[in-house]
């Protein structure tokens, strides 16, 4: 059984392999991982390209209403794949190829994962109004400009 440092190593590959699935890091990430999955066997190497490569498929044609379960269920599918990988190595090997993950892992790109209830619209990083403006998806009842001066008030 791994610890719980090792399986969240392999929790934080299998969500690296998917956010890295049909972006511009998919080739790099996809080589670095076959070949850490070969572990030197040209063979296991390529059958690891093919299992990346029907992921990313998968993800592809998932439909907006299925994407979300289609991305947990291949997170879990790398993670479950990561973690078998550990636990059949001796410990001292286990640690070096750890770190191999880990050093794979700080060579990727940092995704934040952001998120949004129906009718709702996501935005990972920053949204910006300048000079007295307002930036919104949706506000609300919202005027934007002076207030009324106080005084008596006038029907």
């Amino acid at each position: 059984m791994l610890s719980e440092a090792m399986t969240a190593l392999a929790a934080a590959g299998g969500t690296a392999v998917v956010q890295a699935a049909g972006t511009d890091t998919w080739t790099g990430i996809r080589q670095q991982v076959a070949r850490w999955f070969g572990r030197g066997n040209p063979q296991r190497e390529q059958a690891e390209l093919e299992r990346l490569d029907q992921t990313a498929t998968v993800l592809e044609a998932a439909g907006p209403t299925e994407e979300e379960r289609v991305r947990i269920r291949q997170e879990a599918t790398w993670q479950v794949r990561i973690e078998a990988l550990l636990e059949s190595l001796e410990d001292i090997e286990r640690a070096r190829v750890a770190d191999e993950l880990r050093t794979l892992l700080a060579q990727q790109p940092s995704h934040r994962s952001v998120s949004a209830d129906r009718g709702g619209l996501a935005v990972g990083g920053d949204v910006r109004a300048d000079h007295g403006s307002a930036a919104a998806v949706t506000m609300g009842n919202v005027t934007l400009g002076n207030p009324p001066q106080p005084g008596p008030h006038q029907d």
